[in-house]
């Protein structure tokens, strides 16, 4: 009881460090697009800028996993990561050209990439005890909350001040909290690799081949899936829905996601991964209630949005630990982010040219795309 107990207390403090964390970085992405452009950024260069963030973001994850497993310094990179990743945020205040802003936004991807292997690969080691999926899914309810707040408390800002760059450097309050927190997760859990006790291995090098499989049925479901800033583009360009109501709905999703995170995860330990699959096959109708739909249907599409991104931080993170040994977690953790990352960049990029075709292209190349994952995460299901 009493190991159960500490490692909830460190899933709870990680989770706290991650609510400041998003409402650090989360409220700057909100508002990240309209700064740049108000710096003299071209619409290109915005679209740019956010892709290559995100490329690098996910790409540097599978050196920054390998590297933590390796030297066993999970904390140090954790830390470092965390200070790149919240100290770009606020020194967007202090940007005088959109090139400084865009190096500070893609900075700020750089030290998430830095950080998440390690820290999820610390995080596996509590769910150990409390659950894959409920530690996860945890971790992911504390998360959103930032994730709902940012955004919101900067919509107020700029409301009352009508400015960007004290909007940016507000957000300095809770990046030193993030901080703050960390150290004191830092402090009470010097080894918490020690939460889960390693076995030994069969396998000495390499991962199983159950592993892979998983990784391409994650790579189908991010290929499908469809990031916020072109169903916010849509929105916008044909007229479904007001522009005051674009945040709110992303405000909305959020909130779902972070309580869908810790239903789902309670369903995948006691259901396993077919509760992924069964949540891939609701939630790939998304794409045509969004991008085809009335408000109404917006709105319920936006829900299913919120879901899916619920399942991608929660059991899709989880079930990384049922299948990596704990001395290979971080480089596992930094695969199934680097996978997931290529294949989303590709998907986006197909999809992208798909809008400016056809809606209906787009549509049927999402569902596709996430439905082909199904087959492959029950083939699994099947194998255990």
């Amino acid at each position: 009881m009493k190991l159960r107990q500490l490692a909830l207390r460190f899933i709870v403090l990680l989770g706290i460090v991650s609510l400041f964390a998003d409402m650090t970085y989360e409220g700057a992405r909100s508002i990240s697009g309209p700064y740049l452009s108000l710096l003299g950024a071209s619409g290109a260069a915005v679209g740019i800028i956010v892709g290559l963030g995100e490329l690098i973001g996910y790409g540097i994850r599978g050196i920054s996993g390998y590297l933590s497993d390796k030297t066993q310094r999970y904390w140090l990179l954790t830390f470092i990561g965390y200070i790149i990743n919240l100290a770009a945020v606020p020194l967007l205040a202090l940007a005088g050209s959109w090139q400084m802003a865009a190096m500070l936004i893609i900075l700020e991807r750089l030290g998430k990439a830095i950080r998440t292997p390690a820290r999820d690969a610390m995080l596996s080691y509590a769910t150990k005890h409390t659950g894959r999926g409920w530690g996860f899914g945890l971790h992911e309810a504390l998360d959103q909350i930032g994730a709902v707040i940012g955004p919101l408390a900067l919509a107020v800002l700029l409301y009352l001040h009508e400015s960007y760059r004290f909007g940016f450097a507000v957000l300095l309050i809770p990046a030193l909290l993030s901080i703050l927190t960390l150290v004191l997760a830092r402090i009470s859990f010097p080894k918490p690799q020690m939460l889960e006790v390693a076995t030994p291995s069969l396998h000495t090098t390499g991962f199983s081949r159950t592993f892979w499989i998983y990784l391409l049925a994650v790579g189908f479901v991010g290929a499908g899936f469809v990031d916020f800033a072109l169903i916010a583009y849509h929105f916008q360009k044909a007229a479904t829905v007001s522009p005051a109501w674009i945040p709110f709905l992303y405000a909305i999703a959020m909130a779902v996601d972070g309580l869908a995170a810790l239903i789902m995860g309670r369903l995948f330990d006691l259901k396993g991964l077919s509760v992924l699959a069964l949540v891939t096959a609701i939630t790939s109708l998304f794409a045509p209630l969004v991008f085809l739909g009335s408000f109404t249907a917006v709105l319920v599409g936006m829900i299913l949005w919120g879901i899916s991104m619920g399942a991608q931080e929660s059991i899709m993170r989880a079930a990384v630990a049922t299948f990596v040994p704990p001395q290979k977690r971080g480089a596992g953790y930094g695969m199934l982010n680097l996978v997931f990352g290529v294949f989303w960049a590709a998907g986006s990029a197909i999809k992208g040219l798909f809008y400016d075709i056809s809606l209906i292209y787009l549509v049927v190349f999402s569902l596709v795309m996430q439905l082909i994952s199904i087959p492959l995460f029950l083939s699994i299901k099947a194998k255990n």
